[in-house]
């Protein structure tokens, strides 16, 4: 049923296993086991989190299909496109922006990965926050300044890049540091950074941190760099943090969505696998909420929601069933 151009590592050792149990044969009774794996990303981060309730749903609801979901630490984005390339993964988590670029093969990339959107999924409402007293209060000011642009690895220079960029500077004109979300709020507190990149969904946990810390500012993006931005790359889009979000926020800020999280599988993986887990996911988002927040992003406006990358076959004829697809 769940037939691909290539067979997954993990549906092959699980093939292995049951054969080596001394029977080839499935009574009719019995759904014979599908073992999937999911990228994710480290544990503490809300990849790591949201991607284990997505496996959980699949699972708890793929019953009749044989479902087992393991939702798979990773270091990330970058390294779950390229092990869904391998057949290591079979589905993954990634930054939208990162798989722009993975899929045309360009910023870094070594090839054009053949990954393939399922869903579009919770928004990454980033921005420069700095101390009030750093006497920096636009993008320009980060010249020559000690800048936190997120962890060594993860990608960040994916959406960081262009947003600099648009503003007319580039990781050249400052000092740039590399740390997690809540060591770089510990690095604003004690001086050794002036400056740092901080997001995820609103609100997000390092910003609530860093605010409640001390008195900090938001940077505003222009709003010509904004539109170019939005033009240029389609995982940019407007958002607006609402006022009173955090401590003496007394103003609404308009910024930008960097790069939503997204559901990703390889162009390889079989239409009727990537339907039948489109569907479970789709059709039990409430089960996700239960789990994280983020689930409230699988609603009929957001999945289908264009960020760059081709959506897979699979996923694409089951929103046309029901009537979402654009």
């Amino acid at each position: 049923m769940y037939r691909a151009l290539f067979v997954p590592f993990t549906v092959l050792i699980a093939t292995l296993v049951v054969s080596c149990g001394g029977s080839n044969e499935t009574s009719d009774s019995e759904t014979a086991p599908v073992f999937l794996s999911m990228g994710t990303a480290p544990p503490g981060g809300a990849f790591f989190v949201v991607g284990s309730a997505l496996a959980e749903v699949i699972t708890e609801t793929g019953v009749e299909e044989g479902f087992s979901v393991t939702g798979e630490a990773t270091s990330g984005s970058q390294e779950n496109i390229r092990r869904l390339l391998t057949g290591e993964l079979d589905f993954a988590l990634s930054n939208s922006a990162i798989t722009f670029f993975a899929v045309r093969g360009t910023e870094g990339w070594d090839q054009a990965y053949p990954v393939r959107s399922v869903m579009t999924l919770a928004p990454n409402v980033a921005l420069f926050v700095t101390p009030t007293d750093s006497g920096i209060e636009t993008l320009e000011d980060l010249r020559g300044n000690r800048v936190t642009v997120g962890p060594a690895g993860a990608g960040f220079e994916y959406f960081v890049g262009p947003l600099l960029s648009a503003h007319g500077i580039s990781y050249d004109d400052f000092s740039p540091l590399n740390a997690t979300q809540q060591a770089a709020v510990d690095m604003l507190a004690d001086g050794s950074s002036d400056a740092a990149f901080l997001g995820g969904a609103v609100p997000t946990a390092s910003i609530t941190q860093a605010s409640a810390s001390m008195d900090i500012r938001f940077l505003p993006f222009g709003e010509m760099e904004k539109t170019q931005l939005i033009n240029d790359f389609l995982f940019f889009r407007p958002a607006t943090i609402p006022a009173e979000t955090y401590r003496n926020q007394t103003e609404p800020f308009d910024g930008l969505d960097v790069g939503s999280m997204h559901f990703i599988t390889s162009a390889n993986a079989s239409d009727e696998l990537v339907y039948t887990v489109t569907r479970l996911l789709y059709e039990n988002r409430e089960l996700v909420v239960e789990k994280h927040a983020a689930g409230r992003a699988i609603n009929p406006n957001n999945v289908v929601r264009d960020t760059g990358t081709d959506f897979h076959p699979g996923a694409i004829r089951y929103y046309e069933e029901i009537g979402i697809w654009p």
